[in-house]
């Protein structure tokens, strides 16, 4: 869906709240998520529901939700690679 280092445009500071919650790849409701972030159970409601419709999380039961890979490439850090080390390490 994306590339690493591409987010969607339509992703908000609340979509990556949400993400970096469902990032410790718990199955998690919206009422738990919320009180991990400074956002109402409403709001997180809203927001699953645009994230799953991306393709960003999807729904594992009634009310609870989980990270897709999708999801977790862009709340994750980039991996180090060869070209990123430098030769003094």
């Amino acid at each position: 869906m994306t590339d690493s280092n591409d987010e969607p445009e339509w992703l908000t500071d609340t979509d990556k709240d949400v993400l970096r919650v469902l990032g410790t790849e718990l199955v998690l409701s919206p009422s738990i998520i919320a009180e991990n972030t400074d956002h109402s159970r409403v709001s997180i409601s809203r927001r699953l529901n645009t994230l799953q419709a991306g393709g960003l999380v999807e729904k594992v039961d009634r009310g609870k939700y989980r990270i897709t890979y999708d999801g977790f490439e862009i709340v994750s850090e980039p991996a180090e690679t060869p070209d990123d080390i430098s030769p003094d390490e």
